[in-house]
C-alpha cells in the first residue's frame, strides 16, 4: 500500500455511534480492497456553531474524546478548523482539495453532505462531481434509526437505554470532581460533584443508575442525580452528582467518567430532609436491583 493514497469520509462524527461505525467499517474494507489508507476528516467544532450558532446542538462527545474513539477503530483522524473559509467551499472545491491530497475515494453516508451547496445536492450529484474532479464517490451502507440527532433526542427525554443502543455503549460524561456545598455528606450520602463541560449534553433531569469510571480505572456503581436539586437549592444551575455506595476515598481534583445505565425516577422536590433521605435509600436499593 502506498501510504499517501487515501480513502476518506468526512463528517462531525459526534458520538461515534453505530451508524458511524458502519460507515467506517465499509471505508476500511474498501481501503483494504483498493490499497488505500482510511482517513476520517472531521472538525474542531460542530459546523452549526459557525453556520447557525443558534441551532448548534450540545455535543455527545468532546472533540478529543471523539478523535480518540475514531483512532481506536483503526483510522487516521484529521481534524480541521471549521471556519468561514471552510464553510464557503463548494462540494466541487472540496473534492478538488481531496484529490490534491491524494484522496482517490470519498465515502458518504445516507445523510452526509459536504460543501456549502451540499444541502441542494443529491447522491447522484456527488457521483457526477466526483467524476468531474477525478475522485470516486461511494455510498456506505446505513444503520436505520440511528443518528446523532436521535441520540440527543433520547437523552433529552431521559431515555438513556435507548441512547446506549444507538451509541453501542452507555452515554458518558467526563469531568473533574469539585467541591460543592457538601449537602450530600450532611444527609449521610456523600456525592462526587462532577464539573462537566457545558458544551456536552446531559440526560434529562432525574435520578439514574450509573457506573463511574474511577481515576484508577475501576468501575463503581453509583446513583447519579442530574438537575437543580430543588429540595436543597433554589437555583437553576444544572449539576451532576454521583453517590458511590460504600466509597470513602478522596476524588477532589480528579477526573471521573459517568456512564448512564438506566433512569430510576424524575427529580422532585421533597418536603423535608428525612423524606429526601428516604428517597435516596430507595434509589440505592433500585441500583442494587439493576446491578
Amino acid at each position: 500500500m502506498q501510504k499517501n493514497r487515501k480513502i476518506v469520509t468526512t463528517g462531525t462524527f459526534d458520538g461515534v455511534h453505530r451508524g458511524h461505525c458502519k460507515v467506517l467499517d465499509f471505508m476500511k474494507e474498501r481501503g483494504d480492497e483498493l490499497g488505500l489508507a482510511p482517513v476520517v476528516v472531521t472538525f474542531d467544532r460542530h459546523p452549526l456553531e459557525v453556520i447557525a450558532p443558534e441551532r448548534a446542538p450540545k455535543l455527545l462527545m468532546s472533540p478529543d474524546d471523539r478523535d480518540a474513539a475514531l483512532s481506536a477503530l483503526g483510522v487516521k483522524v484529521v481534524r480541521l478548523c471549521f471556519d468561514e473559509s471552510l464553510r464557503c467551499l463548494t462540494a466541487a472545491e472540496w473534492l478538488r482539495r481531496m484529490r490534491q491530497a491524494d484522496v482517490e475515494v470519498v465515502v458518504v453516508g445516507y445523510d452526509n453532505t459536504f460543501g456549502c451547496d451540499g444541502r441542494s445536492l443529491g447522491l447522484e450529484d456527488y457521483f457526477r462531481l466526483g467524476r468531474e474532479e477525478n475522485v470516486a464517490v461511494e455510498e456506505a451502507p446505513v444503520v436505520q434509526g440511528v443518528s446523532s440527532t436521535l441520540v440527543r433526542e433520547a437523552l433529552a427525554g431521559g431515555r438513556v437505554e435507548e441512547a446506549a443502543r444507538m451509541l453501542g455503549r452507555p452515554h458518558t460524561v467526563t469531568g473533574a470532581v469539585v467541591h460543592g456545598r457538601h449537602l450530600g455528606r450532611e444527609l449521610g450520602f456523600p456525592t462526587a460533584n462532577v464539573d462537566h463541560d457545558i458544551r456536552m449534553i446531559l440526560p434529562a433531569s432525574g435520578v439514574y443508575a450509573a457506573e463511574v469510571a474511577m481515576p484508577d480505572g475501576t468501575l463503581r456503581n453509583a446513583v447519579v442525580n442530574v438537575g437543580t436539586r430543588p429540595t436543597v437549592s433554589n437555583g437553576n444551575d444544572i449539576s451532576l452528582e454521583a453517590h458511590i455506595p460504600a466509597f470513602r476515598g478522596d476524588l477532589y481534583g480528579k477526573d471521573v467518567s459517568v456512564r448512564f445505565i438506566r433512569r430510576i425516577r424524575d427529580e422532585r422536590k421533597f418536603g423535608s430532609a428525612d423524606e429526601l433521605r428516604g428517597a435516596i435509600r430507595a434509589d440505592i436499593e433500585a441500583l442494587r436491583k439493576i446491578q
